[in-house]
């Protein structure tokens, strides 16, 4: 079994910290007794409120679905504190946090799911399907926090929407900003949307005098996609 996840704790205050950092379960969940035992084994051998550091790409959605429900159902207060990235499945676990932080420097991106799938047209309209039934469940936990519709969260899901801590804050997402001084504005936020650039530079790369100067800008955004 690799571990994904660290637990730490504080002996002067007692306060647990829970550390996940990278890929969230190198190997699925699915049909797995025994890491899902051992992650709720971990969580359950101690009381009070957690934190939760995240930094992580996202990773397997069975394993954050599971870990989203153990936190809910936590007894004692979690906050979430976001320091790199939270992508994809990660952001999913960080929805389970009664508070919701992030860093001023770190991002959160959430995007459609996707599997890989074999067979005929049935097979491929089965994982059609189960695709748009996992969306729906990860709308789910989004709607929950954040309050938004489920039409603008499909949206920014299809899009591969990218957050800073300003613009989390604002749809929801988040809760608060990490170090922050006074009272922060949030008229610098932004939200990045993967289509939306996509679009606006294929256009331009119909226009050969803009190609040369426009093409490895829309390669290395390509990079961006895990």
């Amino acid at each position: 079994m690799k571990k994904f996840w660290n637990w730490v704790r504080d002996t002067d205050t007692q306060t647990r910290t829970l550390y996940l950092n990278g890929a969230i379960a190198e190997e699925s969940w699915f049909e797995d007794d025994v890491t899902p035992a051992a992650f709720r084994e971990e969580l359950m051998s101690g009381e009070g409120d957690i934190v939760v550091w995240i930094n992580s790409p996202g990773g397997d959605c069975i394993a954050a679905s599971q870990i989203y429900n153990m936190l809910m159902d936590y007894k004692g207060n979690v906050t979430v504190k976001i320091d790199g990235i939270a992508a994809s499945a990660a952001s999913v676990i960080a929805m389970a946090g009664t508070e919701v932080l992030m860093s001023p420097t770190s991002l959160m991106m959430i995007h459609n799911p996707f599997t890989i799938a074999i067979g005929d047209s049935e097979e491929m309209q089965k994982a059609i399907q189960m695709l748009d039934e996992v969306k729906e469940s990860i709308i789910n936990a989004y709607e929950l926090k954040t309050g938004l519709s489920r039409t603008r969260l499909s949206h920014l899901m299809d899009a591969e929407t990218w957050l800073n801590a300003n613009k989390a804050v604002e749809l929801g997402f988040a809760d608060d900003i990490m170090f922050k001084p006074g009272e922060s504005s949030l008229q610098d936020s932004f939200v990045f949307s993967r289509r939306a650039v996509t679009n606006s530079l294929m256009n331009k790369l119909q226009k050969p005098v803009v190609k040369q100067s426009v093409e490895p800008l829309y390669e290395r955004l390509n990079l961006l996609k895990y």
